[in-house]
């Protein structure tokens, strides 16, 4: 999926995606050097339902789907270079993919992940506290080696509180009106 997505990838993409939620975006570096990456954006979930692509769920890789409204943290990419792999680096990308989303009040975190037998990412996701909701068929066009298909893969925040619609605010004076 790493060398499919690098043909897609402008810098005018990754400059998008910071004007939009610079908060979702991090990188890691190490001794100066770019180490690793994770990029989301906020989407209004029921708007895609359980089954999407990755150039839905992108905006046609636009992010315009991005929503200050929205209530799931999609997970757009996430990605560490080989030489620091083994660092517990992508651990941290994912720890703060959910601090952030429990710091905005979302539902979870959710993305599409390619699936093997035995896939290392996919394991290392689990391993991550993510679960397989279900299979996406036709998720990201072109990709032959995952024949188009990904798991999407799902992260509950247990702290999430559905916004309330009644009125907050305590009112410390009555006035009655009495005949």
């Amino acid at each position: 999926m790493r060398q499919f997505l690098k043909r897609i990838w402008k810098k005018e993409q990754i400059a998008s995606l910071v004007d939009k939620f610079h908060e979702g975006q991090i990188a890691i570096e190490v001794n100066g050097e770019l180490a690793g990456c994770a990029f989301s954006i906020m989407v209004k979930y029921e708007e895609f339902a359980n089954h999407h692509t990755y150039e839905e769920i992108t905006g046609d890789y636009t992010f315009n789907t991005h929503s200050k409204d929205g209530n799931i943290l999609y997970g757009i990419d996430v990605f560490v270079k080989p030489k620091f792999r083994g660092m517990r680096l992508g651990r941290r990308l994912y720890d703060y993919r959910k601090e952030l989303c429990e710091n905005l009040n979302l539902k979870g975190i959710a993305f599409g992940g390619r699936q093997e037998i035995h896939d290392p990412v996919l394991n290392f996701q689990i391993s991550n506290d993510f679960h397989p909701s279900k299979i996406l068929k036709g998720y990201l066009e072109g990709d032959r080696d995952s024949g188009e298909f990904a798991v999407l893969l799902e992260w509950d925040n247990i702290y999430y509180q559905k916004p309330s619609k009644i009125a907050k605010t305590k009112k410390k004076v009555v006035r009655l009106g009495l005949i």
